[in-house]
């Protein structure tokens, strides 16, 4: 068995700890929300997906500052290092119990609920029970969670920039102009009102206040 401060194990551990704030941070929902948003101001590149997911990530940090500060003042009160399998499983249950706090906080009880019944029945005769204390439960029920609400927002969003399209559309037919691509109008109206309206900062500001309380 390898050590566990081997090369090998630190690349795993750290590898999985980036998973870990890919999914156990606001990411999923603000990520998508921005890629919605992108899509319905019918620009393809602009901006990146780089900087949106750059910005997507920090975001996702700065919102779970309080919950990496618990985390670590958790770790620091831990005398013992992490020799052996068992103190390392100790001291991932420690580290890891303030994102447990934060995702039941944010989890839709019914999708939780989903899961833990349908644990139950994939682990049906091994001996496992799934409850919703469970971390690999509660994961997949927060994550899906998060992808419902993202939905619920870009669909909101998405309707005034629908409305311009349609606006638009129309009044090209009705003068005539049936040639004309009707993005080349509508786009930058939708820039100009999304500028107008400070709509970066709105959206941000809104998917933060969502995980606030």
């Amino acid at each position: 068995m390898p050590e566990l401060t081997s090369p090998l194990i630190i690349g795993f551990i750290g590898s999985f700890f980036l998973v870990a704030v890919l999914t156990l941070t606001a990411f999923v929902k603000i990520s998508v929300v921005f890629m919605i948003v992108r899509n319905a101001l019918g620009l393809q590149q602009v901006p990146s997906n780089m900087i949106l997911m750059a910005l997507a990530l920090f975001l996702s940090v700065f919102i779970s500052m309080p919950v990496f500060s618990a985390s670590a003042s958790a770790l620091a009160e831990v005398t013992f290092e992490a020799t052996t399998p068992e103190e390392f499983l100790d001291l991932w249950r420690i580290g890891i119990a303030p994102f447990q706090q934060f995702l039941l906080t944010n989890i839709d009880p019914v999708h939780l609920e989903f899961f833990v019944g349908v644990s139950n029945e994939i682990w049906r005769g091994s001996g496992l029970v799934g409850t919703q204390d469970d971390f690999i439960i509660q994961v997949p029920a927060f994550m899906i969670t998060e992808l419902t609400q993202a939905f619920e927002i870009g669909f909101l969003l998405y309707l005034p920039f629908v409305a311009i399209d349609l606006a638009v559309t129309g009044i090209l037919m009705a003068m005539g102009m049936q040639m004309v691509q009707p993005n080349i109008i509508s786009v930058p109206f939708k820039l100009l009102i999304f500028v107008f309206i400070d709509g970066w900062s709105k959206l941000v500001e809104g998917l933060v206040m969502t995980y606030v309380g």
